[in-house]
């Protein structure tokens, strides 16, 4: 399988892997069996699909798959497989059905998975065709619950429940969510898509690794800069006042780097302190979280001050923009980002204008900002591939992490939120039950 041999275990050390993991197709696909197939995968959000027979196709590892609401207001998670013929039933991204109807043979079954009717029902008499037989029907995912909103998906039957998986990354997510002055928030629009020529897991060790700034993003630290003098800080609007200084922040000295902390949580998670600057949102927003919560709660929810938070291995989030990005793997090295926009409901309009604002400048294909990481991925996937040492090192700050409350702590230079992603690689490629 490597070039160590089938031990999977043998390719991740505490503070260094071995480069087949990136590069290496059989691993690849174990891990869309062992990690994919297993852990709680981010599905969408329940705003996605708001009424009766409303439904958005995704795929969890390389299964399709359906959310669809159902006439209770629960939201199922099924395979986009027909139970006849195996074919996908559902080819458009979102839609509304009474019933989902398979394009081969006609078959039809209702929302929850089971079958509703078969053409020429006769033709089956005396076989083995039951339709109250689960093994006929749209194969549910075998476990479906959502968080705050969000629906996670697992492919396999036992291991932690979501909220056990969450562990304290889920404080991002109710981060996400307070910001909102009737604390619910929706996706607005269809995300933005993008192409990566790198394995997925390249995608997760960038977004907390904060020594990678500096270098990485010259160019559009040295475009904020250049912006930011010809306009001076009178001539900036309020979204600009806040978003070009952000990425201008990128180019802090290494010193800065080291005042901010990263957090790490059991199953991979992470999340990097922010730079976010609260006293630059709209007067208006702020005084509809302040009717909506009192001062007090108000001044705690914009208190919370967090950039990246991942929630491994599937998406990550940036709460002060509303913004979640998903994490599709399609192959050793290629990745595709899904970047999810998100209205606050409650707050006014020029709050999601700033989202906009940020994921143009920042995270959309068309960005000033992305292309540099997309530069940076692609040649370690290339330079992956070629001869030299075979060990990828992670020792920057090694053996110095703190620890508080469960989790693991560490200023944003430290490779810590990286040897934690690989820590729990190895357990769901090595281990039976999670």
């Amino acid at each position: 399988m490597n070039a160590i041999g089938d031990d999977l275990s043998k390719l991740v050390e505490p503070d260094r892997v071995h480069r087949s993991i990136y590069v290496d197709p059989a691993i690849f696909d174990l891990e869309m069996e062992r990690i994919f197939g297993r852990a709680w995968i981010i599905i969408g959000h329940e705003s996605q699909v708001p009424n009766p027979g409303d439904y958005f196709t995704t795929i969890v590892g390389r299964q399709p798959m359906i959310m669809v609401r159902q006439a209770d207001g629960s939201v199922r998670v099924l395979y986009n497989r027909c139970g006849h013929r195996g074919a996908k039933i559902v080819g458009d991204r979102t839609g509304n059905v009474r019933f989902f109807r398979c394009c081969y043979h006609g078959w039809t079954f209702r929302t929850d998975g089971q079958v509703h009717s078969v053409p020429m029902r006769h033709g089956y008499d005396g076989t083995a065709f039951d339709p109250n037989d689960p093994a006929f029907w749209m194969p549910r995912a075998a476990r479906t619950d959502s968080y705050r909103g969000f629906v996670f998906a697992s492919l396999a039957p036992e291991g932690p429940d979501l909220r056990t998986f969450l562990g304290g990354i889920a404080s991002s997510l109710d981060d996400f969510v307070d910001r909102a002055p009737e604390g619910r928030v929706e996706v607005a629009g269809r995300p933005f898509r993008v192409l990566q020529r790198n394995n997925w897991k390249l995608f997760f060790e960038n977004l907390n690794d904060a020594m990678h700034a500096l270098v990485v993003h010259e160019s559009s630290v040295d475009a904020a800069r250049g912006g930011i003098a010809r306009m001076g800080a009178q001539g900036l609007t309020s979204y600009a006042s806040e978003v070009i200084p952000t990425m201008d922040k990128n180019g802090i000295p290494y010193s800065a780097w080291e005042q901010i902390e990263t957090t790490a949580f059991e199953w991979g998670h992470s999340y990097l302190g922010g730079f976010f600057n609260p006293e630059s949102y709209e007067r208006s927003y702020v005084e509809a979280l302040e009717r909506a919560y009192g001062t007090e709660r108000m001044r705690e929810i914009l208190s919370v001050n967090r950039h990246n938070a991942i929630i491994y291995p599937s998406c990550s989030t940036q709460s002060a923009y509303q913004q979640l990005r998903v994490i599709r793997p399609l192959a050793v090295d290629r990745t595709m980002i899904e970047i999810y926009n998100f209205r606050l409901l409650g707050s006014p309009p020029d709050t999601y204008r700033r989202t906009l604002i940020f994921t143009n400048l920042t995270n959309s294909p068309s960005s000033i900002v992305m292309p540099d990481d997309l530069e940076a991925y692609n040649r370690v996937q290339e330079g992956l591939g070629a001869n030299g040492y075979e060990w990828i090192n992670f020792q920057r700050d090694f053996g110095r992490d703190g620890h508080r409350n469960g989790s693991l702590t560490a200023n944003a230079t430290s490779e810590m939120p990286m040897r934690n992603q690989l820590r729990v690689w190895k357990k769901y490629m090595t281990e039976e039950a999670l």
